[in-house]
């Protein structure tokens, strides 16, 4: 079963100092219809304005991912971190017993465009923790770069989930495929860009939801930046 998601059917918040787009229920956008995929909760697609940014506020038992696009990151959070995440990076943050943070965005001028991303743990109340690794475009380019995994194979961040993220450039004749179990589900976010997954076409802010397949396709794509999620069901 494959089924797209379509950008604008997506919740939207408009906040002055943030944009946000909801591919699943969040705050005030509620879908009974999009409540989550297998154990995925949140795909916000969130633009912050220059000066503006997430007060500290708190998280308990999930796995949060933020993929910024551009622009940049400022993290702080009550472990201790103060960091900057730069477009390439991925950060993870487990909340577990609790954790508070703040991001912002301190740059002048410029926009800053990232992902928030929510999975479920499959651990629950474990001490909270922090993971940031740098993957850079030639990791990516033509291929499925695997950035999150419950082992940190192929150095990637480390979530304490029973699913995989994976990223990938595409332009051109560049393709790649994936093999899923059918037994478990699959999500493909397109974050920029045109492309085509098992020959279904997308554009930039759509998604394809995968159920009882066994291979994801990537191709003919047109300067596409993709995430693909291989979920527990």
């Amino acid at each position: 079963m494959i089924k797209l998601r379509k950008s604008e059917d997506r919740g939207y918040a408009d906040h002055g100092w943030l944009k946000s787009y909801h591919s699943f229920s969040f705050a005030s956008y509620h879908d009974s219809d999009h409540m989550g995929w297998g154990n995925l909760r949140v795909i916000n697609e969130d633009r912050i304005e220059p000066g503006t940014g997430f007060g500290r506020h708190g998280h308990r038992n999930m796995e949060i991912i933020s993929y910024v696009l551009s622009g940049e990151l400022a993290h702080q959070d009550s472990m201790g971190n103060i960091k900057g995440i730069p477009p390439g990076d991925v950060q993870r943050m487990s909340a577990g017993t609790g954790v508070t943070h703040s991001e912002f965005n301190h740059a002048k001028g410029q926009m800053t465009h990232f992902l928030q991303i929510w999975i479920e743990p499959n651990v629950q109340d474990i001490p909270p923790g922090y993971e940031q690794k740098t993957i850079s475009e030639n990791e990516k380019r033509g291929k499925l770069r695997l950035v999150a995994s419950p082992s940190g194979e192929s150095d990637s961040v480390v979530i304490h989930a029973d699913a995989k993220l994976y990223a990938g450039l595409f332009d051109g004749n560049e393709s790649a495929s994936l093999g899923i179990a059918p037994d478990r589900k699959a999500y493909v976010h397109l974050v920029r860009g045109t492309l085509a997954v098992n020959g279904q076409r997308i554009a930039a802010g759509d998604a394809v939801l995968l159920e009882q397949e066994n291979q994801i396709q990537i191709d003919n794509a047109d300067k596409a930046e993709v995430l693909v999620f291989d979920l527990a069901s």
